[in-house]
């Protein structure tokens, strides 16, 4: 069986990932690149003799190494030198997409160009000639429409071919970048080909990086022997361009870049009589309109979370049933003792009391997957960009607030993608603000305990003002901490498209499947940690009362700081045991509420049973639900916010606020309630 390695690289937008997953199915592992929280994509695939390993890189618009994400590409080509690299194209935007490809042309990697939607650019009006831009490129080129996977096989037999050497007929063209740059190139080349380096990578692209002023690759030059020669020469190279020129050299070669992908157009493409205005622009003309935009933007949203709890109602309760019935089961078959109390009161309980969620969790990634695939989330950014700028921010960073409502912890990774690191500290200060899918079990308890009939509108309610507060924050930050001027904001808004059914299904397992590794691990671990602590200290071989058992006392040790809410001591233990994961929050409940006896009663069938009998107020839910998705978030999320700020003032900084701000909403949610007479 022979192996090769295909490499997958794209900008964002371009399919690439559509493609990834008709190679691979679901043949997929998950993982982080090394070194870096940047998410790396493998997958498998069989052909004949041959068995091939694909990797996603990230999707990355140029290899000028810029972000963590352009360096793992560029390196990943250079280093592990794959067998073959794909760069999947998108054919209805060719101008911007080439760009990478003719980086990957002075790379010499061997390459196979995947032109993909090819549908939509002739549905757009455009005529490409495939073949002549094929041999204007240097390049085979394959015709692929990922979200109908044609194109596959030819993609994957082009590919092997590439890889085995086999692909002779096309000749590998470079650009040229002028006479001065041209001159400047040949005499950095001939100096690099005889380093180290220059055996290693292609001499000429070294050249070009250098004169590009590529900080990484003058790193590497640097560390070689003679390196500080050769960067010195390099600079003087850069100042002689400049001064006869009057552009940096960077410009330049840019510029250069885009001319030689304008005249492969000319030569290769031709607009028809026919070519209009694409459906995507009509939709825009809509979706983003000025007065439009936002109530469509929050109908989406209501929508979503409505549905979310109406849909999951009838499969939340044939789970609740289940785990009811397990309890009930072990309870009839097993002795009397520690043991069965462990199994049903804490991992049961605590377990049960999460998992019956599970539909609602799938259906609010089903719905954010659509959104994503469907490029609405993009409008989403542009429609916020107003709002964003009242903060001090731009468009670009509502991305990762927007993908906080599924899980901070990638949402504030995804803040590296910004340029100013004001703009990073910001948004990763409000991020937690955003509601991620962990705090949803804590809302859906709640709101179906107290508000039956209105859980969708509570659930929007707590959802929107974390999006308030979020505004609020970022605006008194940026008046205070963080002053400056806001950055441009240009985003690129890609083609709606009809998102296949398995691109879907694949990414809402990928988000579920967190939620279930939680499930198994972290809310397990602390359900029986919860359990342990309710049972002991044994007293006569018996366990204690509840207001007597170690977390009884720590409940009591916190009952003067969460008294003025209206929280009772089961809440506060509940909230602490959250910031090791939000779901324990509920999990907290199932085993303090099942092994606590309330005025004399022997137990109850729910956890909501047990909520109302226990004195809870609708107010005082309301307030919970407040201080829940404000407070600090999770340990893992603190984590990140240590390692992307790299400073234990700011992530400090980021706990403090928190806290005192779910303190302060919450109190203000109990005392104007009371003033209104909402007891």
């Amino acid at each position: 069986m022979k192996k090769i390695t295909l490499a997958l690289i794209g900008n964002p937008n371009a399919g690439k990932t559509t493609i990834f997953n008709n190679l691979t199915g679901a043949r997929q592992k998950v993982g982080n690149w090394p070194g870096v929280t940047v998410e790396k994509k493998e997958g498998r695939l069989r052909r004949g003799d041959y068995e091939i390993r694909v990797v996603d890189l990230p999707g990355i618009y140029s290899l000028t190494a810029y972000s963590v994400e352009e360096v793992i590409a560029r390196d990943f080509i250079l280093e592990d030198r794959p067998d073959v690299v794909v760069d999947v194209i998108d054919a209805s935007n060719l101008e911007r997409n080439l760009y990478l490809a003719v980086q990957l042309l002075e790379l010499e990697a061997p390459l196979v160009f995947a032109m993909n939607m090819v549908d939509l650019a002739e549905a757009r009006g455009m005529k490409i000639d495939f073949d002549q831009l094929s041999i204007l490129l240097g390049v085979p080129i394959v015709k692929t429409v990922g979200t109908k996977a044609v194109g596959m096989e030819e993609l994957i037999s082009t590919a092997i071919s590439v890889a085995e050497g086999k692909e002779h007929r096309l000749c590998r063209v470079h650009i040229n970048y002028g006479p001065e740059l041209e001159k400047e190139i040949a005499r950095l080349s001939k100096i690099l080909s005889q380093s180290p380096l220059g055996q290693k990578y292609p001499s000429r692209w070294l050249a070009v990086k250098l004169l590009e002023a590529d900080q990484d690759i003058v790193a590497k030059v640097v560390q070689e022997a003679g390196g500080q020669e050769i960067v010195t020469q390099a600079e003087a190279s850069r100042e002689r361009i400049q001064t006869l020129l009057e552009e940096s050299p960077e410009a330049l070669i840019a510029e250069a870049r885009y001319g030689f992908i304008a005249g492969a157009l000319r030569e290769t493409m031709r607009l028809t009589p026919q070519a209009r205005v694409s459906l995507s622009d009509r939709i825009d003309q809509v979706v983003t309109n000025r007065l439009f935009g936002f109530p469509i933007f929050f109908a989406f949203m209501y929508l979503l979370f409505y549905l979310t709890f109406r849909l999951g109602e009838v499969p939340v309760s044939w789970i609740e049933a289940g785990v009811e019935w397990l309890g009930a089961q072990i309870s009839a078959h097993m002795a009397p003792g520690l043991l069965r109390d462990l199994l049903v009161e804490g991992i049961v309980a605590g377990v049960g009391g999460v998992i019956v969620f599970l539909p609602n969790i799938l259906l609010l990634f089903l719905g954010i997957s659509l959104l994503e695939d469907t490029g609405y989330m993009a409008r989403a950014a542009f429609i916020m960009d107003r709002v964003m700028h009242t903060l001090g921010l731009h468009g670009k960073s509502f991305i990762p607030l927007l993908m906080g409502f599924g899980c901070n912890v990638p949402a504030l990774m995804a803040t590296r993608t910004l340029e100013s690191r004001k703009d990073r500290l910001l948004t990763i200060l409000i991020n937690p603000l955003m509601s991620c899918s962990a705090r949803l079990p804590v809302y859906i308890l709640f709101a179906g305990t107290f508000f039956p009939g209105r859980e969708g509108n509570v659930i929007f309610a707590i959802y929107l003002l974390g999006i308030v507060l979020a505004v609020l924050m970022g605006q008194l930050f940026s008046k205070t901490i963080f002053r400056g001027e806001t950055a441009p904001f240009v985003l690129e808004l890609p083609p709606y498209r009809l998102p296949t059914l398995k691109s879907i299904i694949i990414h809402m397992w990928d988000k579920t499947k967190v939620y279930l590794q939680k499930m198994g691990g972290v809310v397990l671990a602390f359900s029986v940690i919860l359990w342990a602590l309710t049972v002991f200290p044994r007293v006569d071989g018996h366990s204690p009362p509840i207001e007597e058992s170690y977390i009884g006392r720590a409940g009591r040790a916190i009952e003067p700081f969460i008294a003025p809410l209206g929280f009772n001591w089961q809440m506060g233990v509940s909230l602490l045991t959250g910031f090791v994961a939000k779901e324990v929050v509920v999990s907290s409940m199932g085993v303090l509420y099942q092994v606590d006896e309330v005025e004399g009663q022997e137990g109850f069938s729910t956890l909501s049973q047990a909520l109302k009998n226990s004195g809870i107020t609708p107010l005082t839910a309301f307030a919970f639900m407040a201080f829940v998705l404000i407070y600090v978030p999770c340990i893992v999320s603190v984590v990140t916010i240590w390692r992307e700020t790299g400073s234990i003032g700011w992530t400090l900084f980021a706990i403090g606020y928190l806290v005192s701000l779910a303190w302060i909403v919450a109190f203000v949610i109990r005392q104007v309630g009371l003033i209104l007479g909402f007891s």
